[in-house]
């Protein structure tokens, strides 16, 4: 009974690591419109960044949060090539979290927080995971919705 409830919780976790990437993947898509089209709006102290040149700070913004969008979904169908990309792509966003520790203090830790939460979601259980969230497309039938599918053809008249 304990292993049921805990593939629930496993479960529960995943949809929510791929929710977060949805939600990160539009931050840094917003983020990036700023940084490629309104520079000026940009708050940056170039003394405590390790990268200073916002037109590619924007297109790795870009190109990540797209990136997350794709994984995200991916996650939310319980696909297996989603989780390997998600593992790598939070990995690497949590290292460039590391980068905006000097500028950035607060956000910086909350986003690597919330990556090894993601992380700890994505590598736990994932079979139990994909079985309680089944296969995109996949319809389960018992015996009943057999037998009763078989009873309502046989009262089916022909098309003519």
């Amino acid at each position: 009974m304990a292993a049921k409830g805990n593939g629930k919780a496993m479960t529960g976790f995943v949809v929510f690591a791929g929710s977060m990437l949805l939600v990160i993947g539009l931050i840094n898509i917003f983020q990036a419109f700023i940084a490629l089209f309104a520079d000026e709006r940009v708050l940056v102290t170039r003394e405590n960044l390790v990268l200073v040149d916002l037109t590619a700070w924007g297109w790795v913004l870009l190109i990540s949060g797209f990136l997350m969008l794709a994984v995200g979904s991916g996650l939310l169908t319980a696909q297996t090539w989603a989780r390997v990309a998600a593992i790598v792509i939070v990995c690497l966003h949590a290292v460039t979290q590391i980068f905006w520790l000097n500028a950035y203090p607060v956000w910086s830790l909350l986003m690597i927080a919330l990556d090894t939460v993601i992380l700890f979601a994505l590598t736990a259980r994932w079979s139990d995971v994909r079985d309680r969230l089944g296969e995109p497309g996949e319809v389960k039938w018992s015996g009943q919705q057999a037998a009763e599918l078989s009873a309502a053809e046989q009262h089916t008249p022909p098309l003519v």
